[in-house]
């Protein structure tokens, strides 16, 4: 999705930004995430980036094992998003949508008096990222939709394929990302994906992995 602002190298984007930790959310460039913002903290965080002007937050996921902690590790790389849709519910609450702009590495921690963290962050390694639709061409697109619709058959659910179809290669392979069930591991290695073709193959490899443990399950369940 395109936004208002216009990112064309990592120099467009501040080097320091607001993190937001989140186990198994995912962003990715020109994804879109909807969030339903409710802590103190992360309302500070929000209020922040919008007086700040440049409407930029760090979605990244905690370490595996340590999403329980107070101040859990943070996982090397995450993506940064800019608030695109914003709400107020009324109750206290932020409804919004973060639309993905480019992966960064996390250079350090900063220390300060904000309730929410803060890091210094290196978009340089992710350069491709503020390139839309790069590497489309190199996608097994037909084995990403035969592995979508293995996972789809296997648990009893409809899509929109006219829409599917139609979508771009890039938005299909992200969005699928995006939306897929995986865990925090899996989900971190797609987000570190060197490109949208190795992305979209670990999707698949994924998908497969869970299809075929399934079937041996189903075989192994005592028949009645």
């Amino acid at each position: 999705m395109a936004t208002n602002a216009v990112y064309r190298d990592p120099a467009d984007l501040p080097a320091e930004i607001a993190i937001f930790p989140l186990p198994g959310a995912l962003l990715l460039p020109r994804g879109q995430l909807p969030l339903n913002i409710f802590e103190p903290r992360y309302l500070a965080m929000i209020d922040d980036a919008m007086l700040a002007g440049h409407r930029i937050i760090g979605m990244v996921q905690p370490v595996p094992d340590d999403e329980e902690a107070e101040r859990p590790q943070l996982a090397e790389v995450g993506c940064a998003g800019r608030i695109t849709q914003l709400g107020e519910t009324g109750d206290g609450r932020y409804m919004l949508s973060l639309t993905g702009i480019a992966r960064f590495r996390i250079v350090e921690e900063l220390a300060g008096d904000t309730p929410f963290r803060r890091c210094r962050v290196d978009f340089g390694a992710f350069s491709d990222d503020f390139e839309a639709r790069r590497g489309e061409d190199a996608v097994d697109r037909d084995g990403l939709l035969k592995a979508l619709a293995d996972f789809l058959k296997a648990n009893d659910l409809e899509a929109d394929w006219d829409g599917i179809r139609r979508a771009p290669t890039e938005v299909l392979v992200n969005s699928l990302c995006m939306m897929s069930p995986w865990g925090v591991r899996e989900k971190q290695a797609l987000l570190e994906a060197p490109d949208l073709k190795t992305r979209a193959a670990l999707l698949v490899a994924v998908t497969e992995v869970a299809l075929s443990k399934n079937d041996a399950d189903d075989q192994r369940k005592p028949l009645n």
